[in-house]
């Protein structure tokens, strides 16, 4: 058991030197400008200016002095930042050096850090067919390391399917107040038994749905007759991988259901980010804040 939690630790650890690595003032100033607060509320009056909008002047104050007065406003910029994240059996696999658990648990790192630079709240919903942690959202780099401890710790108790769903009823009931929700998952779920319920919650909060993959799972390597476990039902299949045409169709649907995810998400107009485990993910990450800046 202490050596399990030493190795715990020990991956805390790496992800956090690396993730504080990969933030920098110009990734946190466009976090800062891409997600932006709950609204604007009113910070002091000063005298008008030549230039100044008219619709801003304060006129019990104009009538009071005899000279014109203009409202400033100031955005409320605090934020609450909820990460869905999802640790069903699928999320254990990894054919390079590190598994979809992992990489969940560093892009989760890497925004709740920026989240926290920027004051902002941060909480945590771990799911797989059940709801398996709820953290609510507080402020705090602790905070960020206990979320990390918790995706990280789930990854050995990885089982399960995924119910999207579910999870969002959960989310939903939880937390009233408009937020901000980074879905991380694989996506393994058929999009219909949850895409009524993600068009409502991108309604309520601010989502962006973290895509997490593996390279293996679009390709199969010829290695002859191989058993294929079913990460999340346990089911086991024979599969001939010398075969060309096998090779070809398992690609192929890969292929389409990458496909179908993409275009569900870009018909009901909700951010994603693409991410797998053979490859860096900060520029991908640039790349979300620059769309969402661009769009506003």
């Amino acid at each position: 058991m202490a050596t399990d939690v030493k190795e715990l630790m020990a991956k805390v650890g790496r992800i956090r030197i690396l993730t504080n690595r990969l933030i920098d003032d110009r990734l946190s100033g466009d976090y800062h400008s891409t997600f932006k607060g709950q609204g604007v509320e009113f910070d002091e009056v000063r005298p008008y200016i030549a230039g100044d909008d008219v619709r801003t002047i304060d006129w019990n104050v104009t009538a009071r002095t005899g000279i014109p007065y203009i409202k400033r406003f100031s955005e409320e910029r605090e934020l609450t930042v909820v990460f869905l994240v999802d640790v069903s059996g699928s999320q254990g696999y990894g054919s390079r050096n590190r598994s979809k658990m992992e990489l969940a648990a560093e892009i989760t790192a890497l925004l709740a850090l920026t989240a926290i630079r920027n004051q902002d709240k941060i909480g945590l919903v771990l799911f797989s067919d059940t709801i398996v942690k709820y953290i609510p959202p507080r402020k705090g780099r602790d905070s960020v390391m206990r979320l990390v401890r918790e995706v990280i710790a789930a990854e050995d108790g990885a089982r399960g399917g995924t119910d999207i769903a579910m999870a969002l009823k959960f989310l939903n009931n939880v937390q009233k107040r408009r937020s901000v929700v980074f879905l991380v998952s694989d996506f393994m779920s058929d999009p219909q038994k949850y895409g009524n319920l993600l068009r409502a919650t991108a309604h309520r909060h601010d989502v962006v749905c973290v895509h997490v993959s593996d390279p293996a799972e679009c390709a199969l390597p010829d290695a002859g007759l191989v058993e294929l476990e079913d990460p999340e039902t346990g089911d086991i299949v024979l599969v001939d991988t010398s075969s060309a045409k096998v090779r070809s169709a398992f690609a192929e649907k890969a292929r389409e259901d990458v496909e179908e995810l993409r275009r569900f998400f870009v018909k009901n107009g909700i951010d994603t980010l693409s991410i797998a485990t053979d490859r860096p993910y900060i520029n991908e990450v640039r790349s979300l804040f620059r769309r969402r800046a661009r769009k506003r």
